[in-house]
């Protein structure tokens, strides 16, 4: 991997392209998972995950069918009687398309949609991060997702 510039643009279209843009799914690669694929160039990235309301994930990124980028994620809905798993998926899905519309994926970010507040914050950059982000709806929290991830060598 010698273009992280490349890397990072690939990964923000991919992002943008899957679950946020409701891409379409392909065969499960494990037994239960649900994966989305978005391919360009020599780039491939796969997400697989696992779960609904309370799910964990896995995004590859490959070249040249090499695995150089990765991130694993777990997420939760924290008050179920506060917020449906309906309600979360859209709010995370427009708070991320404006995210990556912007041209980046890692870093600080915050959207208000009505009574709900979509909070991301991170360390690191593209080689080796740490994240979180959560939801506060009318300031409580009610759903949260942890991710970590980097450079594959």
């Amino acid at each position: 991997m010698n273009n992280l510039t490349e890397l990072h643009k690939f990964i923000v279209s991919a992002k943008a392209a899957t679950y946020v843009g409701d891409g379409k799914s392909i065969e499960s690669c494990r037994k239960g998972s649900h994966d989305l694929s978005f391919i360009d160039g020599n780039y491939r990235y796969l997400d697989s995950y696992f779960g609904g309301s309370n799910f964990i994930g896995e995004e590859i990124v490959y070249e040249n069918e090499i695995p150089v980028w990765g991130m694993n994620y777990y997420g939760s809905i924290l008050k179920p009687q506060k917020i449906t798993a309906a309600e979360t998926g859209a709010i995370i899905k427009a708070s991320l398309s404006q995210m990556y519309a912007a041209g980046r994926f890692l870093g600080g970010w915050e959207h208000i949609k009505g009574s709900k507040v979509y909070h991301d914050s991170s360390k690191g950059d593209l080689s080796h991060f740490t994240g979180y982000e959560w939801i506060e709806k009318t300031n409580e929290k009610v759903y949260e997702l942890f991710y970590h991830g980097g450079l594959i060598k």
